[in-house]
Parts: C-alpha cells; sequence; structure tokens
C-alpha cells in the first residue's frame, strides 16, 4: 500500500512539474523592430494557441517538455514557423517581414506538418469558406474551383472529384482524418459529404502511395474539419445560404466550446433544392434533399490528446435520365438514390520527450439504397411518399486504422515510421446485385524521413502493402506492391523555389472491376467485370516552380505520369436487354500537363489582385488512342479587390472569366465538347451587427445564362445543359 502511495504521489508530482512549463515571448516587426498587436501564435502538435497583447507579449502555458513548432501568422506579414525546445531559459523574439501574400497555413495532409513553403511536395490548400463565396452549390462544386481538380457531374447533386484527369478509386478523400469508402467505383456515386462543419480542404496532385496506400494513385484530397474553440472560450454562428437558380437553400448552425482538459463541438444542417434550371429548360429529377449532423469531443493532457468524432450525413438525390416535368418541387422522382453515411473517427497523440505516437481509427458505414421505376408512372407529381423496395441496396462496413511514430531527430533527420491497415465487408440486400457480397483486407507498412540541409531539403520514402480480396462467391484475389517517393526542395535563384518529386504509386483493382455482372441503373449499360485484372501501377515526374516577391507570384508546374496496366471500360459491341455491354480491360497509358499561374498585387495597390491560371492534362493509352473522361485545357482570370472600412473588415469584390477549350482529345466512345465562357463576379465581407460578426457573401454565376455542356457531365450524351444563371446569398453570423 505504501508503495502505491509513493507511486501516486511521484506521477502527481511529475506532472505538476511539467505543467509548470511554459513559453512566452514577443512578436516583432523585423524592419522597424515595433510590436505586432493581435498576432497570432499556434502550436499546431498541441493545438494550443493565444494571440499578443499591446506590447506584442505572448505566454502560452500548460505544456510538457520537449521541441514543438510554433507558427506565428498576422495579416500583412510572412508567417512563420520555428522548432522551439522547452522549457526555454529566456523569452523569445521573433521578428515577422511585410508582405502583401496571403497568410500560410499549417498543410495536415503530408505528414511533417509543415507550412507549404516549407514542403518538399507542392500541396493546394483552400478554405471551404472562400470556395462557397464564390457560390458553390456543395461540395463538390466547390472543388472545381482548385487548379488541377475537376468534377464528373450528374447534375448538380452528384460529383466526383478528378485529379489531373484521374478520378473514382484512383483518388483517395480523407475526412475526419481517416480515408473515406463509400463505393466510390460508381459514376454516379458522390462524396456523400456536407461541407458544414468543414474548415479547409488540401489537394495532393499525385502518386501518394506512400503516405496512404492503395486508391492513391492519382491523388488524395484531404477535408480538415473544424477547429475546436480556442481554450476556455466559446462560440456559435449559424449560416444560411440561398441560390435562385434552384429555389434552393443550404444551412447550419454550430456551438463549439472548450473548458479545462475538454473541448466539443455541435454542428447540424440541411439542404434542399429543386431541379436546376437552363436558359431553355429545368433538368428534372436534379432534385435533391440532404441533412447532416456533426459532433466532436477532444481531450488533452500534458502528455496525451485525442479527439472523437462522428458525422451522420443523410440523403436523397435524383437520378436525372430526360428533361420532362418542369417543376420546383425538391422531393426526388424515380429514380432516386437514398443513401445514409456514418463516420466514426478518434485521433490520438502520445507525447515523449522528443517524439510522439500518433494513432488514427475510423470506422465507417455507408448504406446505398437505389430505387428504379417498376410501372407506369401518373403524368403528375405525387407529394407524398410511397412505401418503396430498393432495386439495389449495398451496405459497405469499413474499420481502418493508421499508426505512426514521429521518432527523435537525428542532426538533419526527421524520420517517420508508420503501419496502416483496413478491413472491409460489401453486403447486398436488394434485389439486383452489381457487385457480390465480398471482404477486404488491407496493410501496409511505410518509412518515410525529411532531411533538412542548409539550401536544400530532401524527403524521401518506401511503402510495402498487401490487399486481398475475398468474394463470397468463391474468387480469392491477393495483390502486393513495393512502393516509393523521392523529392527535393531548394531555392535555384533569388525567391526562386524549385521542388522536384518522383513517386510510384498503385491501385489494386476494385470488386466493381473484377466482379460486375449486371445492369447499372444511372449509367445505362450492362457491366461485365473481368477477375484476370492486375494492379494499376504508376510512376510520375512533377517539376514546380515559384516565383514569390513582396508583389508577384507566379508558378509553373508540370507533371507526366505513367501508369502500367490502366483499367478502364468500354462496349464490347453487345446488348442485354437492350443495354450497351461494357467490360473492364487494360492498357498502359500515360498522363501529361500541369499549370501555369500568376497572381500581381501591385504596389501601391495592394488592394488590387489580378489572377491568371491555365490548367491542362492529356491522357493516352499505349496504342495513342485517347483516355475517356479527360477534362479539357482552361484559362482562369479574375480580378479581386479588397475592400476595408471602417464598418467593413475582410472585405472583397471580384470579376471572374472562365474560358474551358474545346474537348477534341477523346476516347473511341467520346464525342467533341464545344468550347465556351462563363462570367462570375461577387461581392461580400464582414460587419458587426449587435456587436457581433455578420459575414456576407453575393455571388452571380454565368452571368450571360450560357447554354453549355461540360465535358465531365454525364447527362451530356443526353444533350442536356449545365446549370444556367444563379445567385446566391450567404449570410453567417458568430456569437
Amino acid at each position: 500500500m505504501r508503495i502505491v502511495l509513493y507511486a501516486t504521489l511521484f506521477c502527481i508530482s511529475y506532472i505538476t512539474a511539467n505543467a509548470q512549463n511554459f513559453i512566452e515571448g514577443y512578436i516583432i516587426d523585423d524592419d522597424n523592430n515595433e510590436a505586432i498587436v493581435f498576432a497570432n501564435i499556434y502550436m499546431p502538435q498541441l493545438e494550443k494557441g493565444t494571440t499578443t497583447d499591446d506590447n506584442g507579449y505572448f505566454k502560452v502555458e500548460n505544456i510538457t517538455s520537449g521541441t514543438y513548432k510554433i507558427v506565428v501568422s498576422y495579416i500583412g506579414y510572412e508567417t512563420k514557423s520555428l522548432q522551439l525546445k522547452i522549457p526555454s531559459e529566456t523569452p523569445v523574439r521573433i521578428g515577422l517581414k511585410t508582405s502583401a501574400i496571403e497568410m500560410e497555413e499549417i498543410i495536415v495532409s503530408t505528414p511533417f506538418h509543415k507550412l507549404q513553403s516549407e514542403n518538399v511536395m507542392k500541396v493546394e490548400r483552400e478554405n471551404i469558406a472562400d470556395l462557397k463565396s464564390k457560390g458553390a452549390m456543395n461540395l463538390s462544386d466547390g472543388l472545381s474551383n482548385i487548379a488541377g481538380v475537376e468534377t464528373i457531374t450528374t447534375g448538380v447533386s452528384i460529383g466526383k472529384p478528378v485529379i489531373r484527369g484521374l478520378s473514382s478509386n484512383r483518388v483517395l478523400v480523407y475526412a475526419q482524418g481517416v480515408r473515406l469508402e463509400n463505393q466510390q467505383f460508381g459514376d454516379e456515386h458522390g462524396l456523400g459529404l456536407n461541407d458544414a462543419g468543414i474548415e479547409s480542404v488540401e489537394v495532393i496532385k499525385g502518386p501518394a502511395s506512400l503516405l496512404y496506400g492503395s486508391d492513391a494513385l492519382g491523388g488524395v484530397l484531404y477535408l480538415n474539419p473544424e477547429r475546436f474553440a480556442k481554450e476556455n472560450t466559446s462560440t456559435a454562428d449559424g449560416n444560411f445560404n440561398y441560390f435562385t437558380n434552384t429555389n434552393g437553400f443550404n444551412t447550419n448552425a454550430g456551438y463549439k466550446a472548450s473548458k479545462g482538459a475538454f473541448k466539443y463541438i455541435f454542428r447540424a444542417g440541411m439542404s434542399e433544392h429543386a431541379d436546376y434550371e437552363t436558359k431553355s429548360y429545368r433538368v428534372t429529377n436534379t432534385r435533391f434533399k440532404e441533412k447532416d449532423f456533426k459532433a466532436a469531443l477532444g481531450y488533452q493532457s500534458l502528455k496525451f490528446k485525442t479527439e472523437l468524432r462522428y458525422n451522420i450525413n443523410a440523403s436523397k438525390l435524383g437520378i436525372p435520365e430526360e428533361v420532362g416535368t418542369q417543376s420546383t418541387n425538391v422531393t426526388p422522382l424515380l429514380p432516386f438514390q437514398d443513401i445514409t453515411n456514418h463516420i466514426f473517427s478518434s485521433k490520438s497523440v502520445l507525447f515523449f520527450e522528443d517524439s510522439n505516437l500518433e494513432v488514427n481509427l475510423g470506422y465507417l458505414y455507408n448504406d446505398r439504397k437505389e430505387f428504379e421505376e417498376h410501372h407506369e408512372e401518373d403524368e403528375h407529381e405525387e407529394e407524398e411518399e410511397e412505401v418503396l423496395d430498393p432495386a439495389l441496396q449495398m451496405k459497405l462496413k469499413t474499420f481502418n486504422y493508421d499508426v505512426k511514430y514521429h521518432l527523435p531527430e537525428i542532426g538533419k533527420f526527421e524520420t517517420i515510421l508508420g503501419v496502416q491497415g483496413m478491413n472491409q465487408t460489401n453486403t447486398n440486400y436488394g434485389e439486383e446485385q452489381l457487385i457480390p457480397n465480398a471482404t477486404t483486407n488491407d496493410v501496409g507498412l511505410l518509412a518515410t524521413s525529411h532531411i533538412h540541409f542548409e539550401k536544400l531539403d530532401i524527403q524521401l520514402g518506401a511503402r510495402f502493402d498487401n490487399r486481398n480480396i475475398n468474394v463470397e462467391s468463391g474468387l480469392n484475389k491477393t495483390f502486393n506492391s513495393f512502393n516509393g517517393a523521392l523529392g527535393f526542395k531548394t531555392d535555384i535563384a533569388n525567391k526562386v523555389t524549385a521542388r522536384l518529386n518522383f513517386a510510384t504509386g498503385f491501385r489494386a483493382p476494385n470488386l466493381a472491376e473484377l466482379t460486375s455482372d449486371g445492369a447499372h441503373e444511372g449509367t445505362n449499360r450492362y457491366e461485365v467485370g473481368n477477375p484476370d485484372l492486375k494492379n494499376e501501377q504508376n510512376f510520375q515526374t512533377d517539376l514546380a516552380l515559384e516565383f514569390k516577391n513582396e508583389h508577384i507570384e507566379l508558378f509553373v508546374n508540370g507533371f507526366y505520369n505513367k501508369v502500367n496496366n490502366y483499367i478502364f471500360i468500354a462496349p464490347n459491341g453487345q446488348f442485354i436487354d437492350g443495354d450497351n455491354v461494357f467490360v473492364y480491360e487494360q492498357s498502359d497509358a500515360k498522363l501529361y500537363g500541369g499549370e501555369v499561374g500568376l497572381h500581381f498585387h501591385p504596389h501601391p495597390l495592394d488592394w488590387l489582385h489580378i489572377e491568371s491560371s491555365f490548367e491542362s492534362v492529356t491522357g493516352k493509352q499505349s496504342d495513342d488512342s485517347y483516355l475517356p473522361l479527360i477534362p479539357a485545357n482552361s484559362f482562369n482570370n479574375k480580378i479581386r479587390i479588397e475592400l476595408v472600412n471602417d464598418w467593413l473588415t475582410e472585405g472583397y469584390a471580384f470579376l471572374k472569366l472562365t474560358t474551358t477549350l474545346k474537348q477534341d482529345k477523346i476516347s473511341d466512345f467520346e464525342t467533341n465538347t464545344p468550347g465556351y465562357n462563363l462570367l462570375s463576379a461577387g461581392i461580400g465581407g464582414k460587419l458587426k451587427v449587435l456587436n457581433n460578426d455578420l459575414s456576407i457573401a453575393i455571388s452571380g454565376n454565368n452571368l450571360t445564362n450560357k447554354t453549355y455542356i461540360h465535358h465531365l457531365s454525364r447527362l451530356k450524351s443526353e444533350g442536356i445543359y449545365n446549370i444556367g444563371r444563379n445567385f446566391s446569398v450567404g449570410l453567417t453570423y458568430t456569437l
């Protein structure tokens, strides 16, 4: 008993001793040494932060000893990050350099959690609020505004991200820190995510199998959830967006608080949209309804932090087939999808003196139902919902884990060792079966290092993966792959940064490609799988050049991607029950292209921003025939001004012209798509109402009401236009 008492007293004294640690210092202007008031100080490993007072002084308390990254940012200055060892003997003094360039954020999708300017790998990052301010109707719509990212659409409700010409199971999506699994193989299967409660998105363009395993062959979309409230604070907000084209709305409300070691978030949202309108007609059954709820609980002590998050998303999505009944009703007609998606996730970090262990766990439950017409419908619409049995119902249950150990730094080396894996079961309940009941198991081992030299940064790593697919009918397939990556970042001239990356990636065939044997609702085709398919394996070279000074940013990104055993689906000329028969085949392929961009904010007109960019990708098979579903080349030109006065903060206005060129580099069963121009504009800002912030965003898209068809629209074969003119108004009130 005495031993237990002594041990308890020792632990208490140890924790108390560690609790005395803190970091303090001053943030100053690098040019004149004046204090910077309200500068942000953030410690990403601990998710702790504060702001400076009138003297530029800050203090962060209750920190255990160790080495931590400190990120300092303020509008009008370059964001700065540095490593500090705690406890620190004296207050630190950190100087910031003035800059008209936007503040940087920590990149979470790469393992070493650095600022983009410090990353060896080029990563695009966008705030969801900025994407919504441009009139995005939902998350997938907003993602298409990111350079190098497009969307395969079925109306406005269903979108699948495309990164440099690759999509579906070749693009991995992460939400709440875990990989999203929701039957991505389907052309008309959307993300199943709502943008409410998502703070930002990061895009890795190119193979990321080293970090994420199979299905990251083409890239990664990493969605960062909203952060918890700052220590011992609470906040509530409500958001409402109205869209004129669909007579639709998106709305959500949330509350979050932090007290002591605990913190929590609750957020609920819903959306309803009628059929979208073109210049000539409404597109029947593009209507949809969505409900979303998110909750999070966090706990943090000196040596340990953890967070639990849960998201349920329920949506009913109409599947458009033709232009028919003209209506502004929001209840989907047959055929439609009824999807419920649950995401449970936990993220925990155990801190040691100079290292840490990170454990991410996730459980996802995707219940997908598709309803079809079984009899003649009345000419008029029925508002009352009748009881129907789903023609197709699949329940996908996925458990995944991601464990990484961040070793103590040894000289110039930062190193991470990790193990990742997944167990997944697919079960059918509907009268039809597209893919069979099956169990999939993944396991992957990885090691990666970041090496710091005075003028050069190197990142390298290797990984081994094993995937086993066991089909209930008896098929059992195992796929293995070794992959690696090597990257360099250096300043090749004054203010010119070069990044050169080499990486391999792989993708194991999915269940649909291996085993499909049936008509696929919404695609109007009969699909036949191929059990003899092999791994897709690719090698990509990526070169990024960036020039940046106080008033000009210029970037040039180029890539060449060689894919062996590329899997594609093509018609074989046969018909079953009136549907074209499509079979899965393999052939080597290559994709190449890139992005070029300019951002000019001239002195002394720092409030004026002129942005221009060009995107291009070409995809070919080994016989020089073109790959399907490759986005057309496009230009984006935008003029943006910042509006600041006594009553408006963070104000802006923009005018944007998007030019999409003709797409005539098409596969054998595609048709050419004419080019077009789309004009959009917007204005917004933040003002005080009853001493609280009210953010307003007003935007208009396709202002000339242009009739056009996007090459990646799944309604293109029916000659159905994309959405016409749309105005949106967004309001966010924060308490």
